[in-house]
């Protein structure tokens, strides 16, 4: 498996990349409220990085998906269109975004709720949000992406919620879906060990029931098979000589606070 190394020169045009499309989540997020349609929250994200970043939106186009973002809701797991949807009180939603900066990408995701969420929607949020947070707690070189995924399994089932593992994270740089797979399970010790330069994804699903999937006819759209809740939360990162970097952060947002 051959994995592109970034330079720390490279690394910094990735920061500015991701700090774009983390930048798309919190411009959205005041739109995010009950009565919006999902192609609305969408045309909001597309015109921001267009007009304003003067930068481009990887998945417009990518191998024929037609939206800027992917907005998934309750039960759709990822891979969201965004259309005539609207949203309601208590839904919760992903949105996931990628933005193309000088031939970089950034690629993030979080969630958001609208209204006022149930107890367990909330609970299931959060835990998601840990996850994310404690695969990227093991990241450095040396660890292993066996490592990272156990502690994200670990954690989610420790709070009784399953894992998703049909979708997975992923290498990025120049190339939007590259080497290596980053899987959200796993066993300490196993896999590919980590490198400084290395750069990747790291984006748990996390269902509030059983882990299984199913992919709608729209060919995108994936959904829990027992139509209970899932969430989702992302950060693009990067191996640095003594551990992790995350790339995909906005100066000042709390969603970071746990650094």
């Amino acid at each position: 498996m051959a994995i592109n190394l970034k330079t720390p020169q490279d690394i910094e045009k990735m920061r500015e990349a991701g700090r774009l499309a983390a930048e798309v989540l919190h411009v959205v997020a005041p739109y995010v409220k009950p009565g919006v349609t999902t192609e609305e929250l969408d045309r909001i994200c597309h015109d921001h990085i267009v007009q304003v970043q003067g930068a481009t939106p990887a998945n417009v186009g990518y191998r024929g998906y037609p939206r800027a973002t992917c907005i998934s809701a309750n039960n759709v797991i990822c891979h969201g269109i965004p259309g005539d949807k609207v949203l309601k009180d208590g839904d919760i939603i992903n949105i996931d975004v990628t933005v193309i900066k000088d031939g970089w990408h950034g690629d993030t995701s979080r969630m958001y709720y609208v209204g006022t969420p149930s107890v367990m929607a909330r609970r299931l949020v959060e835990v998601t949000r840990q996850a994310l947070f404690e695969g990227i707690r093991v990241v450095r070189p040396g660890a292993t992406l066996g490592d990272v995924g156990h502690a994200i399994q670990q954690y989610a089932e420790s709070e009784r919620f399953s894992v998703v593992r049909e979708y997975c994270g992923h290498g990025i740089g120049k190339v939007y879906h590259d080497e290596p797979q980053v899987l959200h399970y796993g066993r300490p010790g196993e896999g590919l060990v980590l490198e400084e330069g290395m750069t990747f994804t790291i984006e748990p699903m996390i269902n509030e029931g059983a882990r299984h999937t199913r992919v709608l006819p729209d060919g995108w759209t994936v959904v829990t098979k027992d139509r209970k809740l899932s969430a989702q939360w992302e950060h693009t990162v990067a191996v640095t000589r003594d551990g992790v970097d995350i790339l995909t952060r906005v100066p000042g947002d709390d969603n970071d606070a746990w650094l």
